[in-house]
């Protein structure tokens, strides 16, 4: 049976939530830098955009553990107004690139000011392309800063990868991670996902992942998705 790879890292990381690590790559350096100037944040307010899969929900996670904030639902903005008060006054929210309640976002927003709170949230494209007919809310999403965050690299997915065989404790052949690399989808979702299946299917087979058996299992995914 082949010794597990001795895997070694080159990107810098920092703790997240739970177990896992946050990796720093090119593609969120910036968003990353603007976080870490909290609580000196020249609004209350500040949104992390970028398409599915690029780590967001994560990086926002690493914000919620700094900040100490809790996960606000946006359909509970009128019930969530009158709790918020000096103890409780910094919030992730997820946007799904619209507001179910203007006047309602508007109140919060207000409030969160008030106590000098914060709130950050994520969508997959800026606040300026939504269609916002509240002006007083309009105004206040204009002035809120737009941390854009890429696709990750093959540098950031490598390192992800590595990661994440190494938390399973798993039996990697020296070339899997390569291999992946040029076949999977290139997401932080699509390489978690691709992770647990392997994992799944080497312990079902009693196998150690190689290049051949990834190549079969991607495979059988591909033929999978293609059938009707």
């Amino acid at each position: 049976m082949a010794d597990r790879r001795q895997l070694t890292l080159d990107l810098p990381f920092r703790p997240a939530f739970g177990r896992e690590d946050f990796f720093v790559a090119d593609c969120n350096r910036e968003a990353l830098a603007f976080l870490d100037l909290w609580p000196n944040w020249p609004t209350p307010m500040a949104f992390l955009c970028g398409p599915t899969g690029c780590g967001k929900s994560h990086l926002a996670a690493v914000w919620q553990k700094q900040s100490g904030s809790a996960v606000q639902d946006q359909v509970k903005f009128s019930e969530a107004i009158s709790l918020v008060d000096n103890d409780r006054r910094h919030f992730v929210v997820e946007f799904e690139n619209a507001v179910a309640d203007e006047q309602s976002l508007f109140h919060f927003y207000n409030r969160v000011a008030e106590v000098n709170g914060s709130i950050l949230a994520t969508a997959t494209i800026a606040p300026a392309r939504w269609n916002i007919s509240l002006p007083d809310l309009a105004s206040r999403l204009r002035t809120a800063p737009v941390l854009n965050i890429g696709m990750p690299d093959d540098a950031l997915l490598e390192a992800v990868l590595i990661k994440l065989f190494s938390d399973r404790q798993l039996r990697v052949e020296p070339d899997v991670v390569g291999y992946l690399l040029k076949r999977m989808d290139r997401s932080l979702g699509a390489a978690r996902k691709l992770v647990e299946l392997l994992d799944d299917m080497a312990l079902a087979q009693h196998r150690t992942i190689s290049v051949p058996f990834a190549r079969k299992i991607l495979e059988a995914g591909l033929s999978q998705n293609e059938s009707p």
